[in-house]
Parts: C-alpha cells; sequence; structure tokens
C-alpha cells in the first residue's frame, strides 16, 4: 500500500474522505508465521469473527496482498480518527463562536 500510516489533520475533511473511499482493500487480523520449511515459511491469517479466533492458512503468493488489505484497514480506521476529531475540531469551535454571538 502506497499511503503510509500517518495523521491526516492537515487536510479537511473532504480530502480525508476522498483518501478513505481511495483504499481498495481491506481485511481484518495479521499474519502468522505458523511454521518453517526447507521451501520457505508457511503462513496464516488469524482473525476474530463472531467472539472467536479463526486461523485459515494464506498461501505465500497471497501474504502481499493480504497484508496490504490489513494496511488498508489501519489505514482507514486512523483516517475516520482523524475526520471525527476536525468535525468534533469544527463543532467546538462553532458553539463556542455562538456562545460568544449570544452574549454580546
Amino acid at each position: 500500500m502506497n499511503n503510509p500510516i500517518t495523521p491526516s489533520l492537515a487536510g479537511d475533511p473532504k480530502s480525508i474522505l476522498k483518501e478513505i473511499a481511495a483504499i481498495p482493500y481491506m481485511e481484518r487480523g495479521k499474519i502468522s508465521v505458523t511454521r518453517h520449511t526447507p521451501q520457505g515459511p508457511l503462513y496464516n491469517h488469524q482473525t476474530w469473527e463472531n467472539g472467536k479466533n479463526v486461523a485459515r492458512y494464506l498461501p505465500r503468493d497471497q501474504v502481499a496482498a493480504v497484508q496490504e488489505a490489513i494496511d488498508g484497514l489501519q489505514r482507514f480506521k486512523q483516517l475516520t480518527e482523524d475526520y471525527a476529531q476536525q468535525i468534533i475540531r469544527k463543532t467546538r469551535a462553532d458553539r463556542a463562536a455562538n456562545v460568544k454571538k449570544n452574549r454580546a
């Protein structure tokens, strides 16, 4: 994934929404090495589903794609937090402006 996981507080809410919409894939969980063989490591993709830990075998040729999707979900979570922070900041600023306006 080309987008590093960094805060986007510098952008406006619309640009954050565009960035969220540009995330092509998302996946929950993590990738674990289950064991090492002479051919290379074997992988599992672990997720929580319906309150249970589910581990699925992950072919080596799919590791990079699944990791990119996991990174996509992390980026989504960071961007939605950034978006919420901006909206909260705006809400508080608007409310403070209305209080000052009503006192005048």
